[in-house]
């Protein structure tokens, strides 16, 4: 994988729009009519007040208390970025509580507290904790951390959990326990040094005892080389507890011998020299972020056997933190825990580990372009694993209740991870999906519309964000004028920019365009004039002649107008079978439309092939097609002329062979909603439909716009589907997002 580059503009523009901050509040009932303001606040809302009032333990019947998790920082060790203060941190909160929801589907509310001093920190939380189902500490510096969760966990009847201590500690727990399987050693008689004395350096050798490493068997360093006995610079009561029996008094003398190191300390720490004198299949955890202490390519230099982690996502076994707290926190909830213990953590580890040992997914391995297994170089599970939200949360849930902290056991775990399995959210996890499989092709791929600040800053991206490279059809001095103008000068060198009026296959082109369309009334003249100067068919030129491998265009011009120009290069019409299939992305579901770009007014056959190519792009997103031919009328009911072609489509799919779920014709309640379906149990579909092939381009419009407009949906497309180059076209409201997507299902060949 290549190392992201995001540029100052772009994480700004990410922070400011739609709407400045990373999350909002929506209400999860009604709230339009007098009853229902009457039933949500005054008078209504006295009941449960007196019944929580009454007994406590409601308030997780009647509340959000159960599925809320305060992130609370002071912003005294934000990131890698030190002390920035309570404000300076709340990007950095509000992205944690995002990631509540998006992995574990936890509420979230991030707290900036204004104080370093821990009395008045402990006293601000402890005061909150009526609020919340459990508090995520983040970015608070030693030791003041140690003092702070220590107290707060005494003091409070709900989880408190420093995740820069304990969430780097249990995916390194994770990843040391296949790693030592894999080099045949027993964690009870390693030799482990640990390089960091912070927060999760400390929480990294404390969890490592509790799961068995002996205490004479493992060393400390910090920047003061070996906390050993007797040491008194320097040190504070966290790191005597870990004091080490030992001579050796610099890490490189630690190092000697050693069978794992663990890393959380700063770049180019470990020297190639330290990695030589380490035991045989020794085990390293580089974890220094953004760089870690020795890069997986420095150590294999000089040693092959050694297994090596870091914290970088461009390099294999990454210990990411992302696959613990999220799953910690939903177990936790979800038996109204009154703490997360060491067992629970255990667990959360123990489970990681397991998983990482079974065969991985197919959706996994697409997203990684490569077949993983277990081994080497896959210790840790990746963050794509769809099994995490129903494998460790059960696992974290069981400890707690063996242990004694859940007020609510589960009793059937069987419908406990079924439910679990319901909080998923298909389409984030499609879209990260599609975003590996971009930066794994590394395609080239051309913006056609180089005049347009969005298609520059969504070609930046996409070179920056390591997918490919992007090539702009433009002229040099009006993009680096408009890349200016965006504050993005520094891209001006980074991206080739290529002009129909130098290229130096201009003739070459405009032969093979002149061959196509000179029995359609175009002499030389106007075949000139369309490849010198049309930039839609320029770029459609380039990708004819290998110049590329996908095309972005239409964020300038109407789709229409669009067409009609690829369609002078590329057979791209309707009787070529060309179709045009748009994603609907809403409240974690994902709903494709078809036609919404080709066919005016298709007919049965027409409908057929719209079916065929949109279950083609809902497999390339890792969807198992579900079609439904939807109209007013359900199974002949109302009669009219006007459904039957919706009617007889069906008849039409099955004649052909067709190889997926299809149905109809039906009205859209019918086909996306469960409960309906059943009325229809003679029905082919075995759920919801995630396919929806419309009458005609205009109903198709009106409802992808309908959603986008009114219910805020997600939408991408109109893929364009059917033929055998890979081109997206852009609507003329794109935002850059919307173009950045469209060039990753080209990158994915989606269509």
């Amino acid at each position: 994988m290549t190392k992201q580059k995001i540029s100052r503009e772009d994480a700004l523009a990410f922070h400011l729009e739609p709407t400045p901050g990373k999350w909002e509040v929506q209400a999860t009932v009604p709230m339009t009519t007098q009853r229902d303001l009457s039933l949500a606040y005054s008078p209504g809302v006295a009941v449960p007040c007196e019944d929580i009032a009454a007994n406590p333990e409601l308030a997780y019947d009647y509340t959000n208390k159960g599925n809320l998790v305060a992130v609370i920082s002071n912003g005294t060790a934000v990131l890698g970025l030190g002390n920035l203060g309570a404000l300076g941190s709340k990007p950095v909160m509000e992205g944690k509580a995002v990631l509540f929801k998006r992995f574990a589907d936890v509420n979230s509310i991030d707290l900036e507290l204004d104080t370093e001093d821990p009395d008045e920190f402990i006293n601000a939380v402890r005061l909150m904790g009526p609020t919340f189902g459990g508090i995520n500490l983040e970015d608070i510096k030693a030791p003041e951390c140690f003092i702070i969760e220590q107290t707060l966990k005494e003091q409070m009847d709900i989880p408190v959990f420093h995740d820069d201590q304990h969430g780097t500690a249990v995916i390194c727990a994770a990843g040391l326990l296949n790693a030592l399987q894999i080099s045949g050693k027993k964690i009870e008689d390693v030799k482990i040094v640990v390089n960091g004395a912070g927060a999760a350096g400390i929480a990294c050798i404390e969890l490592i005892k509790v799961m068995g490493a002996k205490h004479d068997n493992c060393i400390l360093c910090d920047t003061k080389g070996v906390i050993y006995q007797g040491r008194t610079e320097g040190m504070n009561q966290w790191k005597s507890a870990h004091a080490a029996n030992t001579p050796a008094r610099t890490l490189a003398e630690a190092m000697d011998g050693a069978d794992v190191f663990l890393g959380v300390s700063a770049k180019g720490a470990v020297t190639q020299e330290m990695v030589a004198s380490m035991g045989k299949n020794a085990v390293i955890f580089a974890m220094a972020n953004p760089d870690p202490e020795i890069t997986p390519e420095e150590a294999h230099a000089v040693r092959e056997d050694v297994i090596v982690a870091t914290g970088r996502s461009d390099y294999p076994n990454q210990v990411n933190n992302v696959l613990g707290f999220p799953y910690l926190f939903r177990g936790a909830l979800d038996i109204h825990a009154r703490a997360i213990n060491d067992e629970m953590k255990i667990a959360c580890a123990e489970a990681l580990a397991k998983l990482a040992r079974e065969d991985v997914p197919d959706e996994v391995a697409m997203a990684y372009g490569k077949k993983l297994s277990f081994g080497r170089d896959y210790i840790i599970p990746t963050p794509f694993d769809p099994r995490l939200i129903y494998v460790i949360p059960p696992a974290v849930a069981k400890a707690g209740m063996d242990t004694g902290v859940a007020r609510r056991p589960i009793i059937d775990m069987d419908a406990y991870e079924a439910s679990l399995k319901s909080r998923m959210d298909p389409t984030a996890s499609i879209l990260r999906s599609l975003n590996a499989r971009a930066r794994q092709n590394q395609a080239t791929m051309i913006f056609a519309e180089g005049d347009d600040p969005r298609v520059l800053r969504a070609a930046v991206q996409y070179q920056r964000s390591g997918m490919g490279r992007a090539l702009v059809v433009g002229r040099e001095d009006d993009v680096k004028t408009k890349l200016t103008a965006e504050g993005m000068a520094d891209a001006v060198g980074e991206l080739e920019i290529v002009n129909a009026a130098n290229s130096p296959h201009l003739a070459e082109y405009k032969a093979f365009l002149y061959k196509r369309l000179q029995r359609q009334g175009f002499d030389r003249h106007d075949v000139h004039r369309l490849a010198a100067r049309d930039r839609h068919v320029f770029a459609a030129l380039m990708l004819a002649h290998g110049h590329g491998e996908g095309l972005i265009t239409g964020a300038t011009r109407k789709s229409a107008h669009v067409m009609q120009r690829i369609n002078m290069v590329f057979d791209a019409s309707a009787e070529a079978g060309a179709v045009g299939v748009t994603a609907l992305l809403h409240k974690g579901r994902i709903v494709l439309v078809g036609d919404t770009l080709v066919h005016e007014w298709p007919d049965e056959q027409d409908l057929a092939t719209i079916a065929e190519r949109s279950a083609d792009v809902a497999r390339h997103l890792g969807l198992e097609p579900r079609v439904a031919f939807v109209s007013f009328s359900t199974f002949g009911y109302p009669r009219s002329e006007r459904a039957e072609k919706m009617h007889k489509a069906p008849s039409v799919l099955e004649a052909r062979g067709a190889d997926f779920e299809y149905e109809g014709e039906m009205t859209v309640d019918v086909a996306l909603n469960a409960q309906a379906q059943k009325s229809y149990p003679f029905s082919r579909l075995t759920g919801p439909a995630n396919i929806l092939v419309v009458p005609a381009r205009h109903s198709a419009s009106i409802s992808t716009k309908l959603m986008q407009e009114m219910a805020g949906a997600t939408v991408i497309g109109p893929i364009l589907a059917g033929i055998d180059e890979s081109i997206q076209i852009c609507s003329t409201v794109s935002t850059v997002n919307d173009i950045l997507n469209m060039a990753v299902l080209a990158a994915c060949k989606v269509g």
